[in-house]
């Protein structure tokens, strides 16, 4: 959920991770069947294995499964689907995404952070559609690299058709990385409406919104725990004067900076809040690891100081200790999650990208 970047290969991605509203709908038929290789994976990355590309270009993040496992939901940033800003669409797993797939979003603005609901009829999806058709304009880079908090997004619920049956949320400013429970009762997203970026639960009709954290800082891109009962999530948290007034003075233009941030773990109410992540730099899109005990997540902590940013997939126990590289690409591995079988792990990359700054998407099975 609006996320990424630190460099050119986040520039689409929206971490922070989307024609025309009740477009026509254009069934994916995907006849041709991933082949099954390891010529994708990196050597000691042992945890993989059967490494499938599941698209070819563009920007493709922020994939999650459908509670049955047979379906994923993804943002998209890529011309040739008529998307020139994040989109969302859904697509059958492992079949290749070479064609468009079924677009869910409204094609109009920029979205973010999608994710199934129970039944997987329904999904939920935060756009700033409401606030104009065109892609809301990036930030200018004068004040370092920066994420924009675009106040228009709210969080919409919509069928598999694109149909939007819900909105969630309608407050003035920032809702938007939304994520379900894997009990399916409970929704946490991130919202500006205390006048900091926040964690926030509600039930899955929106009803009972309750603030989570209250720490000084950007709270977001949180996930439950298998068991429903903990959050993880990133947190910039600022702590000298300079820190706190450049956040203040960034979040009243809209903006904050990803480059400082940490993991945190608390149960869904906010109590027994602890950071369990002191690497410096940017770690981020954490996901619990099917056994609830440790937390898979992206970082750019190992790469070299000066040279450009490397960011691949670590695991730690959720006391903090444990820590494990899982990845070894060269520029980009993100977006973890794993399948609700638990068997196996869907994220996105820049691996096999012919040297281009495209971000696919790839499954591979899980090894313990």
């Amino acid at each position: 959920m609006m996320f990424n970047k630190l460099s050119y290969i986040f520039i689409s991605l929206v971490i922070i991770s989307c024609s025309e509203a009740q477009q026509k709908t254009e069934p994916t038929v995907q006849k041709k069947e991933v082949t099954t290789t390891d010529t994708l994976r990196y050597e000691n990355e042992k945890h993989l294995k059967n490494i499938k590309q599941l698209t070819f270009g563009g920007d493709n993040a922020e994939a999650y499964w459908s509670f049955d496992d047979s379906k994923i939901v993804f943002q998209a940033k890529y011309d040739k689907w008529d998307a020139p800003c994040d989109q969302i669409f859904v697509a059958n797993v492992g079949e290749e995404l070479r064609e468009k797939p079924q677009l869910v979003s409204t094609g109009k603005g920029r979205t973010t952070c999608s994710y199934f609901l129970p039944g997987d009829s329904l999904i939920v999806y935060a756009s700033t559609h409401e606030g104009g058709d065109a892609c809301p304009p990036e930030p200018s880079r004068d004040q370092g690299y920066v994420w924009p908090i675009y106040e228009t997004f709210d969080i919409y619920v919509a069928d598999l058709k694109g149909n939007i049956k819900q909105k969630l949320t309608d407050h003035k400013g920032y809702d938007a990385e939304a994520t379900v429970s894997p009990k399916g009762d409970k929704i946490v997203f991130t919202s500006t409406r205390s006048g900091d970026l926040e964690l926030y639960t509600m039930n899955i009709d929106g009803s009972d919104i309750k603030q989570v954290t209250d720490g000084l800082g950007y709270d977001g891109g949180a996930f439950f725990s298998p068991d429903g009962t903990k959050l993880i999530f990133r947190s910039s948290r600022p702590k000298t004067d300079e820190e706190v007034t450049e956040y203040k003075n960034l979040l009243a233009q809209g903006l904050v900076k990803p480059s400082k941030m940490e993991l945190y773990i608390c149960n869904i109410d906010g109590s027994d809040l602890k950071k369990i992540t002191d690497l410096g730099g940017a770690n981020w899109a954490p996901f619990f690891h099917p056994s609830g005990e440790k937390v898979l997540f992206s970082s750019n902590h190992k790469s070299a100081k000066g040279g450009r940013p490397q960011f691949n997939l670590f695991m730690v126990n959720i006391d903090g200790t444990g820590l494990e590289q899982i990845t070894y690409d060269d520029v980009f591995d993100a977006f973890p999650m794993f399948s609700y079988s638990g068997d196996k792990l869907i994220f996105s990359s820049n691996r096999n990208n012919g040297g281009t700054r495209e971000t696919n998407l790839f499954v591979a099975d899980w090894v313990d």
